[in-house]
């Protein structure tokens, strides 16, 4: 991923609100699960570390895209951005990188 489509994703991502909260629990494979089917509907997902879990974001969002094969836009602060096109219709249209035509 460049960082022009980084930075397309993160504007997107700033009028998104968190649909998951990372909790004291931290990642359980329901949890994990719960956000693979996400994907089902919506290709990109903001999550909120709250202040009850011990583990840092950058840690979990770092574990969460590895096991959602997603990709980690950012971490801000306690807040998380994954990336995961769809594979059929996806709906965020990427700008193309330079070298590309």
């Amino acid at each position: 991923m460049t960082s022009k489509q980084r930075a397309y994703l993160k504007s997107l991502a700033s009028k998104l609100n968190p649909i998951f909260q990372v909790g004291k629990s931290s990642l359980t494979p329901e949890f994990t699960e719960a956000i693979n089917e996400a994907f089902n509907n919506n290709e990109l997902i903001k999550i909120a570390v709250l202040k009850n879990c011990a583990d840092d974001p950058l840690e979990i969002g770092e574990v969460l895209s590895e096991r959602t094969h997603s990709q980690l836009v950012q971490v801000i602060g306690k807040k998380i951005v994954l990336y995961k096109p769809d594979k059929d219709k996806p709906k965020i249209v990427l700008p193309k990188a330079a070298n590309q035509k």
